[in-house]
């Protein structure tokens, strides 16, 4: 805390994936707005929001959310939030045909696939990045059904123009992911 009381508030930085596909995120060109999904505190959203796009965060955390929100208004941006559960059985949360990209960054819900599949426009983007079943050796998650099998990540969007796809062991910290980054057609 400074003298005042008030906590120094550093927004963590965005995933590293996203900011080497940072070109491929401008207004001019992207079908429609952004959604952070399962975004917790919103760094990749908010940083992109920087970048002068139409951004939504969604998480179920409220909590996340809020600093989300205090974060993007700290640092000039400007970002929605939707607290929504993601996991609602046999729901889709997601509009469809309505974003012009989608960030999933240390998430998995296997039945929200076809949502997402649905929600993003044709030419839109998507870029995704989590666990594999190869991060029990680093830590947490360790339940399966939050571990990506090898080849499932590209199996679900493989129809799709694939642009970056990457599975193997990742350092600082060490962390066994893979990586998406594809065009809907």
């Amino acid at each position: 805390m400074d003298e005042g009381g008030d906590q120094n508030h550093d927004i963590p930085s965005p995933a590293e994936l996203l900011v080497a596909f940072t070109p491929l995120f401008r207004p001019d060109v992207l079908p429609g707005p952004v959604l952070d999904l399962a975004s917790g505190e919103g760094q990749n959203g908010i940083y992109l929001a920087l970048r002068g796009l139409d951004v939504t965060c969604c998480d179920l955390s409220q909590q996340a959310l809020h600093r989300a929100g205090v974060w993007a208004k700290e640092q000039g941006a400007v970002i929605r939030t939707w607290q929504v559960d993601l996991e609602q059985p046999e729901v889709n949360p997601l509009p469809e045909n309505h974003y012009g990209a989608i960030l999933v960054f240390r998430y998995l819900h296997r039945p929200l696939i076809p949502c997402i599949r649905k929600s993003l426009r044709s030419s839109g983007i998507l870029l995704y990045e989590t666990f594999t079943l190869d991060q029990r050796q680093f830590g947490r998650p360790r339940r399966l059904e939050h571990l990506l099998e090898r080849g499932e990540l590209r199996s679900f969007f493989g129809d799709w123009e694939i642009l970056h796809d990457f599975e193997g062991v990742l350092k600082d910290p060490p962390r066994a992911v893979a990586q998406l980054v594809c065009r809907k057609p």
